[in-house]
């Protein structure tokens, strides 16, 4: 059994979990925020057999986009009383990561007559 965690542009996260579940795959979403531009992400936990793996990975790389953004960087540091507005820079942001655990033991657990 494999563990896959999916960190994705929250964009992109809705056609994704419908395409996995489409494939017979149970999804987990967390919401989550990324720690270089600050944007929300989503981050899915999705339990698999093995050989579920590379077809899991390709609908990831199917839904998944990169994107262009333009950002300010912070300001130099400057002499009192000048100030430098800073360039915006061109970074690509989205696309997916995505890390593959081994899982000991996977356990789907339903409640339980009342007592």
């Amino acid at each position: 059994m494999k563990l896959i965690i999916a960190v994705v542009q929250r964009q992109d996260a809705g056609d994704l979990i419908e395409a996995l579940t489409a494939a017979g795959h149970r999804v987990t979403r967390i919401s989550s925020e990324g720690g270089f531009l600050r944007e929300g992400n989503v981050t899915l936990l999705i339990a698999a057999e093995d050989y579920q793996v590379d077809p899991i990975l390709k609908i990831v790389r199917e839904h998944c986009y990169t994107r262009t953004r333009y950002v300010s960087p912070l300001p130099p540091v400057a002499e009192s009383g000048e100030f430098y507005p800073p360039t915006p820079v061109e970074v690509q942001v989205g696309g997916a990561t995505v890390f593959v655990l081994r899982a000991a033991d996977v356990r789907r657990l339903t409640p339980s007559e009342p007592r």
